[in-house]
C-alpha cells in the first residue's frame, strides 16, 4: 500500500482523530466510538471506593448495552453481582428513564441519573453512553494535559452542553488525544456550575476489535481524597433481546 493510501486510510478509521476539519462534534462522536462497541455488547465493571488512600467498599456488575438506531444511544441494563447482599438487583436505561429493581421488595422504583450508587460513581456513570447524543460540543483548543499515568498528552479540550433533558450534568469539559481520539481526562458540572467529579481514562486495552478505556478514576470534585475506581473486563459481544429493556421484564431478568 503507498503513502497515500496509508493516510487515507487512517483518516477513515473511527479512532483517527484529524485537526482543523472536525467540529467539536466530529471529535466526541469518535471518542464515544473508542469507549464503546458498535454491536451489542456486555462488560463486567468492579469499582472500589477510596477514602484518604483506603479501601473502604467494593462492587460488581455486569451491563448488557445496545445502541437504539433511531437515537444513537445506547440502552443498557445492570446486574449486580457483588457485594453477596446486591445480587440479583437490576438497573434499567431505556431512553431517559432510569429503573432500579429490588428482588427483596419485589418493586421497580424511578431512580436519577445523577443518585450517587457508590462512592464517587452515580447511577447513570456505570450506563453505557454515547456523549455525542445527549451533549452539544463545542471545540475550545488544544491543551497539554497529564493522563492518569502522569504522562503529558496534546489533547483536544471541548465544551460540552447538555442537549434537552438527556446528558446526566449541565455541562462537561472533556480532553480527548489529538493523535488517536482517546478519551483522556473529563470534569463534570452541575446545573448550578458546581465541579461535581474529575475523571481520568487509561488503562487502553484491545478489547472488541478495538482500544477502548479498561480503568476509569474518579474524583470527587471537593473532596480529592474520595476517589472510585473502575476496571472494565470480560467484553463479549452478546445477542440482547428487545424485552430486556421493558421495566416490566425486570423481575425476570437474569444475568448471562
Amino acid at each position: 500500500m503507498n503513502s497515500f493510501l496509508i493516510v487515507f486510510a487512517l483518516m477513515s478509521s473511527p479512532g483517527f482523530c484529524a485537526a482543523g476539519a472536525d467540529t467539536g462534534a466530529d471529535i466526541v462522536k469518535k471518542a464515544d466510538a473508542v469507549r464503546n462497541p458498535e454491536q451489542p455488547f456486555s462488560v463486567v465493571n468492579s469499582l472500589t471506593e477510596y477514602r484518604e488512600g483506603k479501601e473502604t467498599n467494593q462492587m460488581a456488575i455486569t451491563v448488557y448495552s445496545k445502541k437504539n438506531s433511531e437515537t444513537n444511544q445506547y440502552q443498557s441494563i445492570a446486574a449486580f453481582s457483588a457485594p453477596a447482599k446486591d445480587k440479583g438487583k437490576v438497573m434499567l436505561k431505556n431512553g431517559n428513564e432510569l429503573w432500579f429493581y429490588d428482588p427483596l421488595s419485589k418493586a421497580s422504583t424511578r431512580i436519577s441519573p445523577q443518585q450517587r450508587l457508590m462512592g464517587q460513581a452515580s447511577n447513570g456513570d456505570i450506563m453505557t453512553t454515547n456523549l455525542h447524543a445527549d451533549y452539544k460540543a463545542e471545540l475550545a483548543g488544544d491543551e497539554i494535559i497529564a493522563d492518569m499515568s502522569k504522562a503529558k498528552v496534546t489533547c483536544h479540550k471541548l465544551n460540552l452542553k447538555s442537549a434537552g433533558n438527556n446528558g446526566n450534568y449541565y455541562r462537561i469539559e472533556y480532553w480527548v488525544d489529538k493523535s488517536n481520539c482517546h478519551p483522556v481526562k473529563a470534569k463534570f458540572y452541575s446545573d448550578s456550575d458546581r465541579l461535581l467529579r474529575i475523571v481520568y481514562f487509561g488503562g487502553y486495552k484491545t478489547e472488541l476489535g478495538g482500544l477502548r478505556p479498561t480503568e476509569v478514576i474518579i474524583i470527587d470534585g471537593v473532596d480529592r481524597n474520595f476517589v472510585t475506581k473502575m476496571f472494565f473486563s470480560n467484553y463479549e459481544y452478546k445477542r440482547i433481546p428487545p424485552e430486556w429493556f421493558q421495566k416490566d421484564y425486570l423481575p425476570r431478568f437474569k444475568a448471562q
